[in-house]
């Protein structure tokens, strides 16, 4: 029989809506607790992509497990970490994550194209392109064929920039960021990051996968000050999944990192918070950004002490590398009430960077928009589908604020 025919089983506890005014924000994503004895928290005829998203998580599975074993040896003397022309870092495990996930989705769908960050190019001019084909064998699963260099080289340019190009009208793909975060992957501790994986279909995101192996289950429940991503030591890590439709779900990875026997999935609903005082509500930011860089700077100062917060403040969280990390902490556990980034002529805002955190907080009952309001054009660069065109920046909330916070935008003299 079909896992995803199994029986779900549902929670005995009581049930406690996540906008109900005594239910603690911290505790929200505990409030709907599922077990299910599938690949998938919901069965397969609420799902039209559900085959897709059983290879989305499967991939990403195996891609976290990727990422785990090359962290082991990345400060080794065989430099595992490069810089690219823009200054930032890139690693053995971004190039392998991209051509293990091209391979494999090729495999399943050879017809829909991959949108991606990497190419060979950098790579081949490096000396990592042994150490990328090697962690990609290792995890890649193909038993009729011994992969080649060749072949992991053309898997990572299968969603490199010149793949193909797409022409004014909308179509399926999927966009993959092989790894969000790479700032915080580098680091010597154990800082968030996480690999994430959508498929647009006719300009819309139908699912998003993201996995995040250092995430702990107890996140939500540190205080502030200990939030800080050079804190946050290796734990069970997560992987969240949204279809359209159907909700945003998560559920531990440790089983699957740290042991060979893989134990029944148990699935948790997640939902954004009930704030609905912009005062009263926790804000994270771009780690490149400051708050008094951002329109809100002009009505609230910004602390980061949630013991002591005085009149004309908000609460700051402290920031995580990466942005996928910062549409993670809104949905995963409530955490986080906004997320807002700010347009910048020197930066490119990549598409791969929140397509599936805007699904994962869409189905979770939040809302993504620009600065005006508007959705973000996914279809915005025509031949690429890589770059996306924010008026003034990127606004990510529970939904409830969402209005309150544009408003305060518009009325802002900081924005022009």
């Amino acid at each position: 029989m079909d896992l995803l025919h199994s029986a779900i089983r549902f929670p005995t506890s009581r049930f406690i809506h996540p906008h109900h005014p005594s239910t603690p924000f911290r505790n929200l994503s505990r409030c709907f607790s599922f077990t299910a004895r599938s690949s998938l928290p919901f069965p397969e005829q609420k799902a039209k992509y559900h085959k897709e998203l059983r290879a989305a998580v499967n991939v990403v599975e195996r891609a976290c497990r990727l990422c785990v074993d090359v962290k082991k040896s990345l400060f080794s003397s065989d430099g595992r970490i490069l810089e690219k022309n823009d200054q930032t870092p890139v690693t053995v495990a971004d190039f392998g994550v991209q051509a293990l996930v091209s391979l494999e989705l090729s495999k399943l769908f050879p017809s829909i194209p991959l949108v991606a960050e990497e190419d060979s190019a950098f790579l081949c001019s490096s000396n990592l392109v042994n150490s990328v084909v090697n962690a990609v064998i290792d995890k890649a699963c193909f038993q009729d064929k011994q992969l080649t260099q060749v072949d992991v080289l053309e898997a990572i340019d299968r969603g490199g920039k010149d793949a193909f190009s797409f022409g004014p009208e909308p179509a399926t793909y999927w966009v993959l960021d092989p790894i969000d975060g790479t700032r915080g992957f580098v680091k010597g501790s154990e800082a968030l990051y996480v690999v994430g994986l959508s498929l647009v279909v006719e300009g819309e995101i139908v699912l998003g996968v993201m996995g995040c192996p250092n995430w702990q289950e107890d996140y939500f429940n540190k205080s502030t000050t200990e939030l800080g991503c050079e804190n946050v030591l290796s734990g069970s890590g997560i992987i969240m999944v949204a279809h359209v439709g159907c909700g945003t779900w998560r559920k531990r990875l440790s089983d699957m990192l740290n042991s060979t026997t893989k134990m029944p999935n148990s699935w948790t609903r997640c939902f954004v918070d009930g704030c609905c005082l912009v005062h009263e509500a926790r804000f994270c930011i771009s780690d490149s950004q400051t708050w008094e860089s951002l329109p809100l700077s002009d009505l609230y100062d910004a602390t980061t002490n949630a013991d002591s917060i005085e009149d004309k403040q908000i609460l700051l969280l402290p920031t995580c590398c990466g942005s996928l990390c910062k549409y993670l902490m809104v949905v995963a556990s409530g955490r986080a009430s906004v997320y807002i980034e700010r347009e910048r002529a020197q930066k490119i805002i990549k598409a791969w960077d929140h397509a599936v955190g805007m699904i994962c907080v869409r189905e979770a009952g939040g809302k993504v928009t620009d600065w005006r309001g508007r959705q973000l054009d996914l279809a915005a660069d025509q031949a690429e589908r890589r770059i996306i065109f924010p008026f003034g920046g990127i606004l990510v909330t529970n939904g409830s604020l969402h209005n309150k916070i544009l408003e305060l935008i518009t009325s802002s003299s900081s924005v022009v």
